[in-house]
Parts: C-alpha cells; sequence; structure tokens
C-alpha cells in the first residue's frame, strides 16, 4: 500500500512492529507520526511494541546459552549472505563448449574411451600415491620427492606457486608438512613447522593471499594456529583478518588468534574489524574475541575507584578497554545488521559493572 493510503487504524496497526523497528520508509513514517498524533488507540499499541522490543534485548538471549561464543550463528548468518548474493547475481549465460567434439567422440567409441581413461587413471594414481599419508605419517616413497636442499630465496617466494599443502598433526602439535611448490622447477617441501623454508612458504601464503588460491591460504592457517605464540606466524594472521579478500580466510585468522586476543596488537584488529569489516560474521566474531580477552584480564574482586576503601587514590583507566566499551556501544546502536546490535548488547553485559562504570 502507499504512504499517501496510511489514514486508517487498519493500515497503521499492521506497520506498528516495524515502526517500531525503525523498519519503514520515511514517507510511511510521515504518515504513521501524523495518524499517532491523533490516534490514541494506535500509539497505546506503538508503545506496546516498543516495550516489548526493549524487552527482548535487554532479556539474556537463547543464543548466549546454547551458543556462548556466537561462531556458530554468525557462520551461519555469514554464509547465508553470501547465498543471497550468489543467488542476486544475474545467471550466467551458456557459453559455446570447446571440448564438445571429445564428447561425441567418446561416446561413439566406447572401447578406445575406457583404455583412454584406464591409462589416465593409472597416470593420476601414481601421483596420487605421493600425498596419501602412511602409517608412519610420511607421504609417498621418499625417492619420488624432488625435496630442495638450497634455503629458498626472496625471489623464489615472489614467483612460486603453491599447488598442495598436506599436514599430518601430531599429538606434541608439530605434525609433518609436506609442500608442493613451483618455482623455477616443481618441488616439495618436507618438514615441521618450526623448519625455516617451511615457515617462510606458510607465513608468505597468509600474507601475501591475493596471490594464492583460497583453498592455500586456508590450509596454511591451520597449521600456523598450532605457533601463535611466534611474532612472525602473529603478523601473518594479522595481515590475513585485516587485509585479505576472502571472508572465510578472514574469519579463520580470526579464530586462530583466539588465545592471543590479549595482545594489543590482536586487540587492535579486532577493533578495526569491528569498525571497517563489510562482513557482519567477521564482526560477531570479533566481538567474542573481545569479550573473551576482557574476562580473562578481568580481576578476582574488581573494586570500584570511588569506593571509601581507596579514598583519596585514583585508578587511572584502560584506555584500550574504554575503546572497547566506546566501539560496542557503537555497534549496539548503529550497526546495519540486526544480529551484531543484538550480540554487542549482550557482549557489554557479559563484560560485567567493572569495564561499565
Amino acid at each position: 500500500m502507499s504512504a499517501n493510503g496510511l489514514k486508517r487504524c487498519g493500515d497503521i496497526a499492521p506497520l506498528l512492529v516495524f515502526y517500531a523497528c525503525d523498519e519503514v520508509e520515511p514517507q510511511e513514517r510521515e504518515q504513521i507520526d501524523a495518524h499517532l498524533a491523533a490516534c490514541a488507540s494506535c500509539a497505546a499499541q506503538l508503545r506496546e511494541e516498543q516495550e516489548m522490543q526493549s524487552a527482548l534485548v535487554s532479556a539474556f538471549q537463547p543464543a548466549d546459552q546454547l551458543d556462548p561464543s556466537g561462531a556458530l550463528l554468525a557462520q551461519c548468518r555469514s554464509e547465508l549472505s553470501e547465498l543471497l548474493d550468489d543467488l542476486s547475481a544475474p545467471p550466467l549465460r551458456e557459453q559455446w563448449s570447446p571440448f564438445g567434439w571429445i564428447r561425441r567422440w567418446m561416446a561413439l567409441r566406447p572401447a578406445w574411451t575406457a583404455v583412454g581413461l584406464v591409462l589416465v587413471g593409472l597416470a593420476v594414481g601414481t601421483q596420487v600415491a605421493l600425498w596419501i599419508p602412511g602409517r608412519d605419517g610420511s607421504f609417498g616413497p621418499g625417492q619420488a620427492m624432488n625435496v630442495k636442499a638450497a634455503p629458498l630465496t626472496n625471489e623464489d617466494l615472489s614467483k612460486m606457486v603453491v599447488a598442495g599443502v598436506n599436514f599430518a598433526p601430531a599429538p606434541d602439535s608439530s605434525g609433518t608438512i609436506q609442500l608442493q611448490v613451483r618455482t623455477e622447477q616443481p618441488i616439495v617441501l618436507s618438514g615441521s613447522v618450526d623448519d625455516t623454508d617451511v615457515r617462510r612458504v606458510l607465513t608468505y601464503v597468509v600474507t601475501n593471499g591475493e596471490r594464492f588460491d583460497p583453498g592455500v591460504r586456508l590450509d596454511c592457517l591451520d597449521v600456523l594456529k598450532t605457533r601463535t605464540g611466534e611474532k612472525d606466524v602473529r603478523h601473518a594472521l594479522l595481515a590475513a583478518a585485516r587485509k585479505d579478500q576472502n571472508t572465510a580466510v578472514r574469519m579463520k585468522a580470526l579464530e586462530a588468534l583466539r588465545d592471543s586476543a590479549t595482545d594489543s596488537a590482536v586487540r587492535d584488529t579486532l577493533l578495526e574489524a569491528l569498525e571497517h569489516d563489510a562482513n557482519p560474521g567477521v564482526r560477531v566474531e570479533a566481538v567474542n574475541l573481545l569479550v573473551r580477552s576482557l574476562e580473562r584480564e578481568a580481576p578476582e574482586a574488581p573494586v570500584s575507584p570511588a569506593s571509601p576503601e581507596i579514598a583519596g587514590s585514583e585508578i587511572p583507566p584502560d584506555p584500550s578497554v574504554e575503546r572497547v566499551i566506546h566501539t560496542l556501544e557503537g555497534l549496539q546502536r548503529s550497526d546495519p545488521n540486526r544480529y551484531v546490535r543484538l550480540r554487542s548488547a549482550a557482549a557489554l553485559r557479559q563484560i560485567g559493572p567493572r569495564e561499565v562504570q
């Protein structure tokens, strides 16, 4: 119904719930405001809707109990947002297939086709066997591997292509890693995450994400998350969380930094994600990690600076904590995503009275 027709109570009443949520068009809002000024019944109904909204925001959310970190719901919403973007994209036109004649040839000659497929299968199988871990955690026969002996140079890193990452984790968090790398010639790097060349390749891929496939970047993050305490690894994870173009990579980089959220550089990155990242799932994950870091820093028995026990003394406020509180309050008021607003409100309640005061 057009805004010009919003004059009767029967037309206004169904829109009051959207009005309370600030989900009506400006022209509709003007018509509703004019009607509410003259209709006490609709004004009373609006107050009930607003009280309901306030109760929902202030009440403890079921998701806070069933999914305390909010990661599962954030991931689902992120995937749904990306799927809706894909569905809204215009359909691709069917293009001419240059290999259609191969399919016709194979259909007319089944015997030759079977022989060709067997030969292709043998060739692929011999290559795949090199990447299947044995019982001892090794990957294929060592004689078939071309393992680089000399250290990788910066020029090698700038020109390399990583075709695959295979990681066999061990109970001591070391594990065996094999990297299939193409520089001037194909090579295989094998070792642990503490080996110099292996570490350099992993951190280079994560830091320079635009050059490598997202799946390769995610595999590298799976390996590097076991060494977040190392300075070069943390630097690579922070770079991926800030600037990687793939949402899943940014999300995994933040998850890898979960145990380092109290670090000042990590906290700055989380705040930057809250203020600038376009994906609501990433923003929610940043909220979760900030809450986790503040809960770890909270003293066992907080004392208010205004209490009589410390009269005459003053405890300086923590600028980092104040910035977190200020950012969360801003998200609660104005973030475009409703779930981010609700999660920010819940986060402020989780942080507790020490920081809020």
